[in-house]
């Protein structure tokens, strides 16, 4: 006996016409529980609708193109037993290295038109916790179409007066920005933000060029990555630190029967180490009020560690971690990395990060400039150990160093203050016994 199921989208959170980017069905292909069938974009993230029950696709009722909210009709799917009541899963978004939890999301704009929801309906989902991390300022009255419009011709929302419904900003409100700042002699980009925008080469002059979309994560992520270079006054600290013992000592422990499956990297002692300075200076685990009047202190200890995929850069957060040993530390971060690296985090598990940890140990490099991943304040980033020569008061020795970069929010922190935070960290690697303080 079989049962028709009408698919829905499920609680997307605070997103109205949301933009249908793909279709992953058609009538006649079989799904299982969590196949998804089909992708949406809003202007913060990208995220799948997956199916909540198994069977046979009999119509599909959304395309490419279409915007759909809560509550519309995705597809009728023919199930090999009467599907019970069951609570749509939660969608899985994609979401840039870069965005942290800075609180609730703004709210969006009513849109002006809800589909429809069909006669048979499962009953609602649990809402999804925030997508991605939120601007300080209220998102524009504006549906995604129209601020991907904007984004692309470089206008500012924020500075547009909308003639639609509510205060809601049209295209032709865009348009008619547009031409009355290229009355006034400025670019778009030039009206939008204050900076030339990069004029445009016709590469293919002078060679055979090829051209290649970013993804969906580099490009969300570029673009919080571009505000916060531009919003940040950004101030980098360089050290380094002796880590010849820590090193010998985390060697011993592949030869210990109770580590022996478990892959104990200097990430760990590092995390450590950063967690223990969090609870020494409060200052880098603390946030600017968007006003600039305040310091949000943060009394929770929660590191993102950067994690390179064939995607883009993602940034998994490791919680309460100074609660917790290297060994924890290690299987936790090695199980995490995995799951970034397959595409499987979840977007809570993205959110909440105190500080950034970006390590490029496993490729190379003597020092860089990691960006402030805002609203966070600091960020540490790790380059590979070298051998080198170190006076011990009589002679030279041959030292393994770690270079570290403290990269820091100047309106926050202060040279002085970023340079004692490093100095805690280097002794914290030193000498690892200062870690179980």
């Amino acid at each position: 006996m079989s049962d028709s199921q009408d698919i829905l989208v499920p609680d997307i959170g605070d997103f109205g016409n949301v933009d249908v980017i793909e279709v992953l069905v058609a009538p006649g292909d079989a799904v299982d529980v969590e196949s998804p069938l089909i992708t949406l974009e809003s202007d913060k993230a990208t995220m799948d609708v997956p199916s909540p029950v198994a069977g046979t696709v009999t119509e599909v009722r959304i395309a490419v193109g279409d915007q759909v909210s809560q509550g519309s009709l995705v597809a009728r799917v023919e199930t090999a037993e009467p599907a019970a009541e069951t609570a749509a899963p939660a969608v899985t978004e994609e979401v840039p290295q870069t965005e942290v939890d800075s609180g609730p999301p703004p709210k969006s704009p009513i849109p002006e038109q809800v589909d429809p929801a069909p006669p048979v309906a499962p009953r609602p989902p649990p809402s999804l916790p925030p997508a991605v991390e939120s601007d300080d300022s209220p998102l524009p009255h504006a549906s995604p179409a129209v601020r991907r419009f904007a984004r692309e011709l470089g206008a500012d929302l924020s500075k547009i007066s909308g003639t639609g419904t509510h205060g809601r900003i049209l295209t032709e409100d865009v348009r008619a920005f547009i031409k009355s700042a290229l009355a006034q002699g400025a670019t778009p980009a030039q009206s939008a933000s204050g900076i030339p925008a990069v004029p445009e080469v016709d590469f293919s002059r002078w060679g055979q060029v090829e051209a290649q979309p970013l993804s969906r994560i580099k490009k969300i992520s570029g673009r919080h990555l571009h505000r916060a270079w531009l919003n940040v006054p950004h101030v980098t600290h360089h050290d380094e630190a002796d880590i010849t013992e820590l090193e010998d000592f985390r060697k011993t422990l592949k030869n210990e029967t109770a580590y022996a499956e478990i892959r104990i990297t200097l990430l760990g002692f590092v995390i450590k180490a950063l967690a223990s300075a969090m609870k020494a200076f409060p200052l880098i685990n603390a946030s600017l009020s968007p006003d600039g009047e305040n310091l949000i202190l943060k009394r929770y200890f929660h590191i993102g560690v950067a994690v390179d995929t064939e995607n883009g850069l993602v940034v998994p957060v490791l919680r309460n971690v100074e609660t917790k040993g290297i060994v924890e530390l290690a299987c936790e971060l090695g199980e995490m990395s995995a799951r970034a690296r397959d595409g499987k985090l979840k977007p809570e598990e993205m959110q909440g990060g105190c500080i950034s940890i970006s390590s490029l140990g496993g490729i190379g490099g003597t020092s860089f400039t990691p960006i402030v991943n805002s609203p966070e304040v600091a960020i540490l980033g790790i380059t590979r150990a070298q051998m080198k020569p170190r006076w011990d008061g009589n002679a030279f020795q041959p030292r393994l160093m770690l270079p570290l970069d403290l990269s820091y929010d100047h309106r926050v922190i202060d040279g002085a203050e970023a340079a004692r935070v490093t100095a805690f960290i280097v002794s914290a690697l030193e000498d690892s016994r200062r870690l179980l303080l």
